[in-house]
């Protein structure tokens, strides 16, 4: 069953700093062995849709670094966008672009930024949810929680439609622990993984109906100089929330959406101490700890008595912070943009 898949590499990943920077996001570091998480995220679909029907969504900024670490993919299905937009107005610009080439054709979108351990379940799980796109379904991937988590959105199911293929209630935002915790007891909620896949011309309709703006501006041959006028919102707000018929396959592949430095260092090969460390360093009475040089100096890394600590080296900057607190990254380069550092 072959089909497009739409890439939305955009994003920013500032809590990846000082790895991740303007002018090259996370998904293009190899956070988790020696692969690009994008580079990962086509090849991993490549049976389902090989490299000639990947589009790949990102920022004009980005695209020569973007295409480099796809020598694969056609040049002409990279999407510059001059602005970012959110997931809506991406999504849009490439399925029209997929509906001019083939109405009937099944897409799937994918985040470039995830790290996915068991592929061939992933891969199972995806072949469901093509088929539920074939059936006339907008259809998402959720993901089986094993936390009451409040960073991430959920789904709620309801009656089965086919075998692992369930009806969508509703779309909840980020919920309180409280309320986290009863969905995880339920049994009747996933996470949002943001992966969709649907018929070209399903999601067509679908943004006639409640994005027809957005559509027309990209549906025509001015799409990129369209695209700065665009509202910024995203597919989930937009289309999912508010379509008639949709559709959830539940999955459990090893989904990590690599949020900080902090699931680095849970995906990684650890020592007897729980530490990550460049080859060649010294650890004494430390653990828990991730060291990661982006730069070929191979240092020897010597920590002693630290504990639970994220040291990141740059050619020029280094990063110093307790794990428990590596969501607080993006506050550094919040700090740091505003004083005009070019360090960012």
């Amino acid at each position: 069953m072959a089909a497009f898949a739409i890439v939305l590499a955009g994003g920013a990943g500032t809590r990846f700093w000082p790895a991740s920077r303007a002018a090259q996001p996370k998904q293009l570091l190899p956070l988790v062995g020696s692969e690009s998480l994008l580079a990962a995220t086509v090849r991993r679909v490549a049976t389902l849709a090989p490299p000639d029907r990947v589009l790949v969504a990102t920022g004009a900024h980005l695209l020569e670094a973007t295409r480099a670490a796809l020598p694969d993919v056609p040049a002409e299905n990279f999407l510059a966008e001059p602005v970012p937009r959110n997931t809506a107005p991406a999504i849009a610009w490439a399925t029209s672009e997929i509906a001019r080439r083939d109405p009937s054709a099944l897409c799937m979108v994918l985040p470039s930024d995830h790290f996915i351990a068991n592929e061939d379940e992933f891969r199972a799980c995806a072949g469901r949810a093509l088929d539920g796109a074939s059936r006339g379904f907008l259809t998402t991937l959720g993901i089986r929680p094993t936390r009451p988590e409040t960073g991430f959105g959920y789904v709620e199911t309801g009656a089965e439609i086919a075998a692992g293929l369930f009806e969508v209630r509703r779309f909840v935002e980020k919920p309180t622990r409280d309320v986290a915790e009863g969905y995880l007891a339920s049994g009747k909620f996933l996470w949002n993984a943001g992966m969709f896949f649907y018929r070209a011309a399903t999601m067509i309709e679908a943004l006639g109906e409640h994005l027809p703006d957005v559509l027309r501006a990209v549906g025509g041959p001015n799409a990129r100089a369209a695209f700065a006028s665009l509202p910024s919102v995203s597919i989930d707000y937009a289309v999912m929330e508010k379509a008639k018929r949709v559709a959830v396959v539940p999955g459990d592949f090893g989904w990590n959406d690599l949020g900080s430095w902090e699931s680095a260092w849970e995906l990684a090969t650890k020592d007897g101490d729980g530490n990550v460390l460049p080859a060649a360093s010294v650890a004494v009475d430390a653990r828990g700890n991730l060291v990661w040089d982006r730069g070929a100096r191979k240092r020897t890394y010597a920590l002693v008595g630290v504990s639970d600590l994220v040291i990141v080296e740059t050619d020029d900057a280094v990063l110093v912070v307790p794990r428990e607190r590596a969501q607080d990254v993006r506050l550094v380069v919040e700090r740091l943009r505003a004083a005009g550092s070019k360090c960012v």
